[in-house]
Formats: C-alpha cells, structure tokens, sequence
C-alpha cells in the first residue's frame, strides 16, 4: 500500500468522551482548513439508556493550529426534536460565508435526512431557518446521512451514506430509529452535485459500492483529497449490522468523482489497535507537506475518541 496506514500509538488526542466506559463517543469529525484557521464539526454520543441517549449534541468549533479547539456553535438533539444526530460537514459559500450540512433522524419518520443551514459566519447558524437538502423521499431511499462535501471544477460533489431501498414491505425496521443498525439492508455511497454552490442538489445515486468481505454491508465515503490522477478516498466498512458503529477505514479511488473501486477489498487499511479495531469517520486533508488525518478510535475501554496523525506527503507515490 502506498500509504502506510494510520498509527494510533503517537497520535494527539483532540477530543475525549464523556466517560471512559463502552457508548460514550467523540468523534464523527469534519475539518475544514480555510488556509489559515481549521474548522471542527464534531458529535458526542451516549449509549442507549443513558439519559439523553445516543448523538444528543453536534458542534462547531475553530483552532489556529488544528489541535486546541474552541466551539463556537452546537445543538441538542431535543432542539431538532430527534432521536439522534451524527454527522456534520462545514463548507464556504460563494459568497464567503458558511453552510453547514447536519444529518439527524426525522421525528416524523425516524428515517435519517441531511438539512442545510447558511450563515456569514458559523456561530449565527440559525436552525429555524434550515433547508431539506436530502431525504429518504428526494433520494428514493430508507435514509441519508453522514454528508461530505468538495467543490472542483466549479460543481460541488456531496457524498452521503444511505440506507438501500428494501426489496419488500419493512416498516418494522425503523421502529428504533436509526435503520443502519437492524441489518434490514445495505450502506453503499451516494452522490448529490450541485451547479450553483450548494444551494441545490440532484442526487445521482450510488458512487461507492459496499465490497464482498470487510466491508459487505457498509460502505461509507468520509473525506476525498486530490491525487495524481484523480481522488483518494477514505471510507468506513462493516460485515454486517453487528460492526455498526465499530467500522474500519478502507481506502477508494476515482478518476471522476462519480464512480469509486475500492484499493482495499482484502481488509481495513487502517484500524485502532484496542477493543473492536474501530478507526472510523477519517477525515484527510493535505495541509503543506503533510497529511493530516482526523478519526474517531475505539480505546481499550470501549469509549471512543477523536484524534489527529500527522505523516509527510512525500515518498506515497499516490496516483490514479
């Protein structure tokens, strides 16, 4: 593998859980760089049964060095009046302000959806002014989450997880609330573009497919960085409904943007070395002459963190 997988062991710790006990997440991070400040979408979790259980509070917060963050922005899950929150991406309009794109269960429905809120800067994110962006009617499917977003070539591609279509009647399966849990269907990838900066999108349906093995049930696109020749990509799988919310990070590849192989169909290119092996919600930039790689980690106690690796860029030889 040209990219030597991510090491845990020398990693910094940028956020904690609330407790050291099974359940308890930081993580689901999205990072912005901006050239000069980095931006941190980020999700905290408690298992169920705990009060306030499962994704109860999203945020965002800035740093000037990637490592210290302050929030400036977050939401509760009983503000949007949800069973759960988890993904978040943070983008730059057109014309210099901010959107952001939160992934939540639908009360209405208890399928998951991504909405789009717009502001000049993003502590003035105003909920009561959020848009649809996808849904499981506008994509056709039983639910959409986890969005990421990347403009090139003057269009805007946003990669999103979601839940297959059943092949029959399955009302039963979103009974608790969160469908990518009960093994009802499969996760590939899909793709949503936009020809006027995010304000619109048309889904085109799936980019990446789930594998045969590692990664037969969940296939899940989390951030894109521009190589030689087209895109690296780094993605979560899972066997099977059981490994939800333990996946493992596979690494992608696209000429195009649209259509993705994975370069790992074997195994995980890079897992944690305590309890489950999750490593999971990779987020990659290219920052200088490094990588710099933000990830949720399963520790040994069962809780997860969100940390940050640092490797040069150069000697990988990346090309599509």
């Amino acid at each position: 593998m040209p990219l030597p997988p991510i090491d845990p062991a020398g990693a910094t710790v940028v956020l904690r859980p609330e407790r050291d006990e099974p359940g308890y997440w930081a993580g689901s991070a999205g990072v912005l760089h901006d050239g000069e400040r980095f931006w941190l979408t980020y999700r905290q979790r408690r298992p169920r049964g705990a009060d306030a259980e499962r994704g109860w509070r999203c945020a965002v917060a800035v740093s000037d060095d990637g490592v210290r963050f302050t929030d400036v922005w977050s939401v509760r899950k009983d503000e949007l009046g949800t069973p759960s929150m988890e993904r978040f991406c943070l983008t730059r309009t057109a014309s210099g302000g901010y959107r952001l794109l939160i992934s939540y269960v639908d009360p209405a429905d208890n399928r998951w959806r991504i909405d789009g809120l717009t502001a000049a800067h993003p502590a003035r994110f105003d909920l009561a002014a959020r848009r649809p962006v996808l849904t499981a009617a506008s994509t056709g499917t039983e639910g959409v989450k986890d969005p990421y977003a990347l403009t090139w070539g003057g269009m805007t591609y946003l990669f999103a997880s979601y839940a297959a279509p059943f092949a029959g009647p399955r009302a039963d399966a979103h009974a608790s609330g969160d469908v990518y849990a009960v093994g009802a269907t499969t996760h590939p990838t899909g793709l949503a573009v936009s020809h006027d900066g995010g304000e619109e999108f048309r889904w085109e349906g799936e980019a990446l497919a789930v594998g045969g093995g590692w990664d037969r049930y969940q296939a899940r696109l989390n951030s894109v960085v521009p190589v030689e020749g087209g895109f690296l990509g780094f993605y979560d799988g899972s066997a099977s409904h059981e490994e939800n919310y333990e996946e493992r990070c596979g690494l992608a590849v696209s000429a195009d943007l649209r259509s993705w192989r994975s370069l790992t169909p074997g195994g995980p290119w890079s897992v944690s070395p305590y309890a489950t092996g999750s490593l999971r919600y990779v987020n990659a930039l290219a920052v200088g002459d490094e990588w710099w790689f933000y990830y949720e980690l399963t520790r040994a106690d069962g809780s997860h963190d969100l940390r940050l690796t640092r490797s040069l860029t150069s000697g990988h030889g990346l090309a599509v």
